[in-house]
C-alpha cells in the first residue's frame, strides 16, 4: 500500500488505500476471515522460517503474525550441504482454510514432491505438521457443508479430489474428476486454484496463462461438485504496469456482507505484490472491479487497529525465552534452513554474529544469510559490520538478494581489507533448475580500508520497474558510492523478489566470524 488517507463518511471513518495493497513480495496469497479478523498465508519458497502468516482487520493493512513452520524437511539440500540448495523450490502456493475451530494450511514442496499439511487451533501456532498422500500441485482446500473435504489441484488440467476426513490422503471410492481442462497448446494454462461455496454454488478461481498473453484470472461455477463448471475470465488487467497481469487468488467476504477478490501482480524485481479488488455478483457470477479492471484505489472502514510494520530496523538485542531459545523479529527470514551453531545474538549482545562453517565460492552457498523483504517504490538499509575476526578470503556485507544480486562488503586478502562491490551479470540466461550458483559475478570496484568496522548501505529503486540497486559505505567525509548501479530481474532461479541480506562466507578457510549491528531499514517516506 503506497498511501493511506483517513476520511469521514458520516460517523464511519474510512481508509483509502492504493493497489497493490502491499508493495512487497508476498506471492500466492490466500486469505480467510474468522470473525472480524483476516489472515493471509503467502509463499516463502526456500526462506526459513516458512509460510508467513499475516493478520488484518480491514483487508488493506497487514502485519506479520507468525510463520507456520521453523523447518520443512531434513534433506541435505535444505541445509546447503556441499553445493546443494533448494533455491526456487521448497514451499509453493499455500491454501489456507478454517473449519470448526481448526486452521489448515496445505502446500506442496516442488523439490520433494510432498504435499504438506499444517494444522493449528491458533494461527500464531503451534502448528502440527504432517504430509498428505499424493501430489496436489497449486492446490485449493475446500470443506463442504456436510464436512466432506476436497482439494482442487493441477496445471492445465484441474482435478477435484475427495480426501479422507483426517486429510491423510484421497478417500477410497471418493470423488475424483476433471473440473477444468485447458487447451493442449496452452502455456502454463490453469494453476493456483482456490475453491469456495456461496448460495449453494461452487466456485473455482484459477490463474490462466495463454501463449503470448499476460496472466489473467478465470472463475468457474457449478451447481454441484459433479456438475459442469462453467465460466471464464474475470480479470484481464495489468494496472498500466508493463503488461504484467493480475492473477492467482480468490474471494473473501466481510462481516458486513461485502465481497472482494484478492490476487497478486508481478512487479519486476520487487516480486509479486498482493492486490485487492471490490467484487459483486450478477446471476451468481462474480463481477470484479470496474468492468474487469483493478481500481487504483479502494476505500474500506478503519477499525482503528495499530499495525506492526512489515519491515523494520533491529538493534539485535534479544533475550532467550523460558526454553532458552531466541526468536528473531518476524520480518527476518534465513536464505535456507539456519545452521544454529553458526549464528548468535547473545555471544555479543546487540550484534548478530555469523560464524564461518563452510567453504563457499559465492554468496548463494553461504550459510545463514539473514534477509527481509524490500518495499516499493524505493527503500534502503544500513548496517555496521565489525570484520576484525575475518580470515583470509572471507567476504561479509549487505546484499540485494536476488538471482543477479549486487552487494557491498568487506573482503580480506593477504592481511589487507578491501571494500568491494560485486554483482552478477544482469543478462544471466540461466533458467529454473539450471542456475549457476557457483558463479560469483563481477567485482566492479574495490578500495582498501584500514579500519576493522564500517557502516554499509544498500538502496533499491523499483520505480516503474527501474529495478536498480546501489551501494555505499560511510567514511569521515560521509557516504561514498561504490561500484555500479546493479540491474535486477525477477526470474525463476530464486523465484522470489529482491530482499536485503546480511551475509558472511569463506572462500579459503573457515572459523572466522563477523558482527553486524545497528541495522536500519528506511521506507520511502523515511529516506534521507
Amino acid at each position: 500500500m503506497k498511501k493511506e488517507e483517513e476520511k469521514e463518511n458520516g460517523n464511519e471513518k474510512k481508509i483509502t488505500a492504493k493497489n497493490p495493497i502491499i508493495d512487497s513480495d508476498f506471492p500466492d496469497p490466500d486469505i480467510i476471515r474468522v470473525g472480524d479478523t483476516y489472515y493471509m498465508a503467502s509463499t516463502t519458497m526456500h526462506f526459513m522460517p516458512g509460510c508467513v502468516i499475516l493478520r488484518s482487520y480491514d483487508l488493506v493493512r497487514w502485519e506479520i503474525l507468525s510463520h507456520a513452520y521453523q523447518e520443512l524437511d531434513n534433506t541435505p539440500r535444505y541445509y546447503m550441504e556441499g553445493n546443494q540448495n533448494i533455491y526456487g523450490e521448497g514451499m509453493w502456493a499455500p491454501t489456507f482454510r478454517y473449519h470448526k475451530g481448526t486452521y489448515y494450511i496445505v502446500f506442496t514442496a516442488n523439490d520433494t514432491h510432498k504435499s504438506h499439511l499444517l494444522t493449528a487451533s491458533d494461527p500464531k501456532g503451534p502448528w502440527e505438521h504432517r504430509t498428505i498422500e499424493g501430489w496436489y500441485y497449486d492446490s485449493g482446500l475446500f470443506f463442504d457443508d456436510d464436512d466432506q473435504v476436497y482439494i482442487v489441484h493441477g496445471q492445465k488440467t484441474l482435478f477435484l479430489t475427495q480426501l479422507n476426513e483426517d486429510l491423510s490422503g484421497p478417500k477410497e471410492n471418493g470423488l475424483k474428476r476433471i473440473v477444468v481442462q485447458d487447451r493442449e497448446d496452452a502455456d502454463l494454462g490453469y494453476e493456483g486454484s482456490h475453491m469456495y461455496k456461496r448460495n449453494g454454488k461452487y466456485y473455482i478461481f484459477t490463474c490462466h496463462m495463454e501463449k503470448g498473453k499476460k496472466k489473467t484470472e478465470d472463475c468457474f461455477v457449478s451447481d454441484s461438485l459433479t456438475g459442469e463448471f462453467i465460466g471464464g475470465c474475470v480479470i484481464d488487467d495489468d494496472c498500466g504496469y508493463h503488461g504484467l497481469g493480475v492473477a492467482q487468488g480468490g474471494m473473501i467476504d466481510t462481516p458486513n456482507g461485502d465481497w472482494y477478490a484478492f490476487m497478486f501482480q508481478d512487479r519486476g524485481a520487487l516480486g509479486r505484490a498482493p492486490v485487492l479488488i471490490p467484487m459483486q455478483f450478477e446471476r451468481d457470477f462474480p463481477v470484479i472491479g470496474e468492468k474487469g479492471k483493478v481500481p487504483k484505489e479502494i476505500q474500506v472502514p478503519d477499525t482503528g487497529h495499530i499495525y506492526e510494520k512489515l519491515n523494520g530496523s533491529d538493534d539485535f538485542s534479544y533475550l532467550p525465552d523460558e526454553k532458552g531459545e531466541v526468536h528473531l523479529k518476524c520480518f527476518w527470514e534465513w536464505n535456507h534452513q539456519s545452521i544454529d551453531t553458526a549464528w548468535s545474538v547473545t555471544e555479543n549482545p546487540g550484534h548478530l554474529r555469523l560464524h564461518s562453517k563452510k567453504i563457499s565460492p559465492t554468496l548463494f552457498q553461504a550459510y545463514n544469510t539473514l534477509t527481509q523483504r524490500t518495499v516499493g517504490p524505493k527503500c534502503a538499509a544500513e548496517v555496521t559490520v565489525d570484520f576484525s575476526q575475518m580470515k583470509d578470503g572471507d567476504v561479509a556485507g549487505i546484499s540485494t538478494f536476488i538471482g543477479n544480486y549486487g552487494f557491498i562488503g568487506v573482503k580480506k586478502e593477504k592481511d589487507q581489507y578491501y571494500l568491494i562491490m560485486m554483482g552478477r551479470p544482469a543478462k544471466d540466461t540461466s533458467v529454473f533448475g539450471q542456475f549457476e550458483y557457483e558463479n560469483p559475478g563481477i567485482e566492479y570496484q574495490r578500495v582498501p580500508i584500514s579500519d576493522t568496522s564500517v557502516c554499509l548501505r544498500a538502496e533499491a529503486d523499483f520505480t516503474d520497474k527501474k529495478d536498480l540497486a546501489s551501494f555505499f559505505y560511510k567514511n569521515r567525509e560521509g557516504w561514498q558510492k561504490l561500484g555500479i548501479d546493479q540491474p535486477m530481474y525477477f526470474k525463476m532461479d530464486l523465484f522470489t523478489g529482491c530482499r536485503f541480506g546480511l551475509f558472511y562466507y569463506s572462500t579459503k578457510k573457515t572459523d572466522g566470524f563477523v558482527d553486524f549491528s545497528k541495522f536500519q531499514f528506511f521506507e520511502p517516506k523515511e529516506e534521507r
